[in-house]
């Protein structure tokens, strides 16, 4: 009887205060909403504080081929120009961060196959162009992008020699690493921050009869093939007993990825 006249007291005292028990409740959820807030926030401070703490970032910004601004009047930045800046920034990080020795042969290894140092050897040459448009195209059935080579051409190509066991590629006067991206508006291909138009000009430093047998064993080489014999598109792949490539003097850091 005793407990029951207790909670029977207090539930009559929470109805006549249920606006200022309403009150108390919403005041302690908020106040501890703010307290974690501020818990989080000061984690993230300290966070970036040591991510960034005695770090400048410098960002230096290059003439395009097609800039207007008067301090690009000399004209596109060349490679040689990107290159010594290149250089100059490796040379800063360098001052900056704890100098380790490395293993001279697994240096030499990496390096190789990161595509940062010049090689030479015998391989294939491989040459696919744009097929010549009619002088009527409407008439003839043609859409312009049948005259094309496509992104997927090139990259059937790519995937063709690396298969057959190509140990260094160049696209154009370009090494291929690990984290080149090959890629086609129209008929103009997009590589490391430059345009080339066709004829594209593939290089692949291995064993010729290998390289030949992969790319000649190629689902979609065969299509590309299919559609230089039907519209015209441009084909050559020839041996070289010496291939020069030069080396990767860019970046190799991957800024993003995607799958599929």
């Amino acid at each position: 009887m005793r407990a029951r006249f207790v909670f029977s007291q207090i539930g009559n005292g929470l109805r006549r205060n249920l606006a200022m028990a309403t009150s108390v409740v919403l005041v302690t959820f908020i106040s501890l909403a703010f307290v974690g807030a501020a818990i989080l926030l000061q984690m993230q401070i300290s966070n970036m504080k040591d991510d960034w703490y005695d770090r400048v970032e410098v960002s230096i910004f290059l003439c395009p081929a097609s800039s207007s601004v008067p301090n690009c009047a000399s004209g596109e930045a060349t490679e040689e120009q990107v290159a010594e800046l290149r250089k100059e920034r490796d040379a800063l990080v360098a001052r900056q961060q704890p100098q380790t020795v490395p293993d001279p042969e697994a240096s030499e290894l990496a390096a190789l196959a990161a595509g940062q140092l010049p090689v030479t050897g015998p391989g294939v040459v491989v040459e696919l162009w744009d097929a010549p448009a009619p002088p009527d195209l409407s008439a003839s059935g043609l859409h312009p992008d049948d005259l094309v080579v496509h992104q997927q051409d090139l990259e059937a190509v790519i995937n063709a020699l690396w298969a057959g066991g190509a140990e260094a590629m160049m696209i154009q006067d370009q090494r291929i690493t690990t984290t080149s991206s090959v890629r086609c508006v129209g008929n103009v291909l997009l590589l490391h921050g430059r345009h080339y138009s066709p004829p594209y000009r593939v290089s692949a430093i291995g064993d010729p009869q290998e390289l030949t047998a992969a790319v000649d064993s190629s689902p979609g080489v065969a299509v590309y093939l299919q559609y230089a014999d039907a519209y015209g598109l441009g084909w050559s792949m020839t041996e070289a007993e010496d291939i020069d490539m030069p080396a990767y003097t860019g970046s190799l850091r991957l800024e993003h990825a995607r799958a599929g």
